[in-house]
């Protein structure tokens, strides 16, 4: 049986807070201007991320959003991906996914925080 996970989304330049639990990056590139030993974060899950080419097709552009997100649940279904997201959903707690995305509603984390929560 999969742990019970409860889900979170935040930036990454965030203060991190207690109740954070299991820090996560879900961003394919590193987040600009942050120092990798200043970034409180668990693990770094590049896997879990939108390929580039549908990154750049979108352009945080909140009119293409919901295609965004079925392009990227589509994704989220090929192998590689599906083995990091069923890694991540193992993790089990509280689970806070990272992203330097300033707008997180429209954000590939907000897409694959809701994918998560799921249960099969």
């Amino acid at each position: 049986m999969t742990p019970s996970i409860d889900v979170r989304v935040a930036r990454v330049y965030d203060r991190p807070r207690p109740e954070d639990g299991t820090r996560v990056l879900v961003d394919r590139l590193w987040p600009r201007g942050l120092k990798k030993d200043a970034a409180a974060l668990d693990e770094w899950c590049r896997d879990v991320a939108p390929s580039t080419e549908l990154r750049t097709w979108y352009g945080h552009d909140p009119g293409r959003f919901a295609e965004f997100a079925e392009r990227y649940r589509g994704e989220l279904a090929e192998p590689a991906r599906a083995g990091a997201l069923a890694s991540l959903r193992e993790t089990g707690g509280t689970v806070t996914l990272l992203t330097a995305t300033r707008d997180l509603d429209t954000s590939h984390a907000t897409v694959l925080a809701a994918t998560l929560a799921e249960r099969d």
